[in-house]
């Protein structure tokens, strides 16, 4: 029986899910901890995501099942499952991944007792369309220092996934950032702000199994170069839908993004000092793909003159 004011909100957005949206809301059912609503935001999906969502809705009053009328861009739908939260926590939850059955309660366990962490995420497994694993994520960044600049660093200039944003995270925190952008990247740039506000902190149990298929974002849009970067051209339209066929500069936008995050939280002259040569340190690093932006404007100019 859901409480009248849960104290953990799982926003679950979903487009055209029906291959695994079912296992991932089971295994949101099935955690320990009890006192928790699901949003699920459905991005007007043409397959069976929406009878499946109205039986699990109609099963159990914690499901909460919202139908856009037209498809938003992964972004805003991520955003308007945190709109529709009444939670003290929140968590997004991607509906082809799965987690434990512990998940929620560890992480509201370090949300209550450490009162510094804005952010708790556990160990991460990747698992196949079968839901076997296939490799242990480690995360590399130190999200969880006390220097506020390394923390920056950390998310600003490592090559990690953003699984962390899954975790979960302190409604009160996340609502004084912008949410999910809608841009490429815009997943990178959130946890960035997040991390300004405070430390992330990993359970190191295995407790989020994230899926790669064929059908994945990751997939779809999956660069070319050596570092495996996404083609964040293309990503951008899966964000913001209303940016198909205009000109996108996706890394300035990054850049521009990643550099007004020191100015929207009070940090001393020497912190926003150490985080501004940290961006000048991811300029020098993604030099080439700025350059790659202004070369793509030019062909953009050049081929709609008319």
């Amino acid at each position: 029986m859901i409480q009248d004011a849960p104290k953990v909100s799982i926003g679950l957005p979903v487009f055209n899910g029906e291959n695994y949206l079912a296992e991932a809301i089971e295994s949101i059912l099935g955690q320990t901890y009890q006192n928790f609503e699901c949003i699920i935001t459905d991005n007007a999906s043409t397959d069976k995501t929406e009878e499946i969502c109205r039986a699990y809705a109609e099963a159990d009053e914690r499901i909460r099942y919202f139908r856009n009328e037209h498809n938003l861009g992964a972004a805003p739908n991520f955003n308007k499952s945190f709109d529709l939260s009444s939670g003290k926590y929140f968590k997004w939850a991607a509906h082809d991944d799965t987690m434990a059955p512990t998940f929620v309660e560890k992480c509201v366990e370090v949300l209550e007792t450490q009162s510094d962490v804005v952010l708790c995420y556990p160990g991460t497994s990747v698992i196949n369309s079968e839901g076997i694993v296939t490799k242990e994520y480690a995360f590399s960044g130190r999200t969880n220092s006390a220097d506020l600049p390394q923390r920056f660093a950390a998310l600003l200039l490592s090559s990690d996934m953003c699984y962390e944003i899954f975790g979960l995270i302190r409604t009160d925190v996340l609502a004084k950032t912008s949410l999910m952008g809608n841009f490429g990247h815009g997943d990178g740039v959130l946890l960035a702000r997040l991390c300004l506000n405070g430390r992330f902190h990993e359970i190191p149990e295995h407790l989020l199994f994230v899926r790669s298929h064929d059908d994945q974002s990751m997939a779809i849009y999956k660069g070319t170069d050596k570092h495996g970067r996404p083609d964040y051209y293309s990503y951008t339209d899966w964000f913001d839908s209303s940016k198909k066929g205009k000109l996108v500069l996706p890394n300035w936008k990054m850049l521009y993004e990643f550099a007004k995050t020191p100015w929207q939280v009070s940090l001393n002259l020497t912190d926003r000092a150490y985080c501004h040569f940290h961006l000048a340190r991811w300029g020098k690093r993604h030099w080439r793909y700025l350059v790659g932006d202004i070369n793509y404007a030019a062909r953009y100019f050049l081929n709609h003159r008319n």
